[in-house]
């Protein structure tokens, strides 16, 4: 499902060459490489919340929420936050967006601060291990049942991960920088995405080199490509 990292930088390097608009070292490009693959990455919640508000597409094939459902698929991930930290369980530190909370079979409702001081003066209200509860801080999250749990191990979380850092790995044979997979991690988008790479990194490369021209014809593209998405 991965996109080759070697695969879109022959493409990109080709691209340029062709126009002679100049050479993008790996480093550049493993720079705007890693810039393109997080706005694609975010532009996907974006889309969703747009597209939500319209009404599905029937056909399997076609409807853009189950197409970009897939797309985020591919980042979610489950995991034990592990030991009980003074006063909260840490998040994963690859964490994009927490998604659910659970605790012994039971999903955490999230609540504020301010919610949880009108609850905890409530007897009614009260959360339970069937019920629990859970506020969120810089630090990580509290969960809450028929007391504050603090138990290793207690509590697991789904959530998307932020996409793994893009690295093209070479080494360097009579001057020319050689393309190696050890060390090499490819891109983490589905591999619809290969082409949109292409496009975002021309144009970055086309503000690099200061060649306006290479930045409006990708920029197009790019906006061709999402009209036809959204129509």
């Amino acid at each position: 499902m991965a996109v080759s990292v070697d695969t879109v930088y022959q493409r990109v390097l080709a691209i340029l060459n062709k126009e002679q608009r100049g050479y993008l070292t790996p480093e550049e490009y493993n720079l705007f490489a890693n810039q393109a693959q997080m706005d694609i990455f975010e532009q996907y919640f974006y889309d969703i919340n747009q597209f939500d508000r319209i009404h599905g597409n029937s056909t399997e094939y076609s409807d853009m929420i189950d197409l970009l459902n897939k797309k985020i698929g591919i980042f979610e991930k489950t995991a034990n936050l592990g030991n009980y930290d003074t006063d909260h369980y840490n998040l994963p530190s690859d964490m994009y967006r927490l998604g659910s909370v659970i605790y012994s079979n039971a999903e955490a409702e999230r609540i504020s601060q301010k919610e949880w001081l009108y609850i905890n003066s409530s007897p009614i209200a009260q959360p339970t291990n069937t019920f629990p509860v859970y506020t969120r801080n810089e630090d990580g999250i509290q969960v809450r049942g028929a007391a504050t749990i603090t138990d290793n191990n207690a509590i697991t979380c789904n959530y998307i991960k932020v996409p793994s850092k893009v690295i093209w790995n070479y080494t360097t044979v009579l001057g020319n920088a050689q393309y190696t997979a050890t060390g090499s991690v490819n891109f983490e988008l589905h591999n619809s995405e290969e082409t949109e790479l292409v496009i975002k990194i021309l144009a970055l490369a086309g503000l690099l080199v200061q060649d306006v021209g290479m930045y409006q014809v990708a920029s197009a593209e790019e906006t061709k490509d999402i009209q036809q998405q959204k129509a």
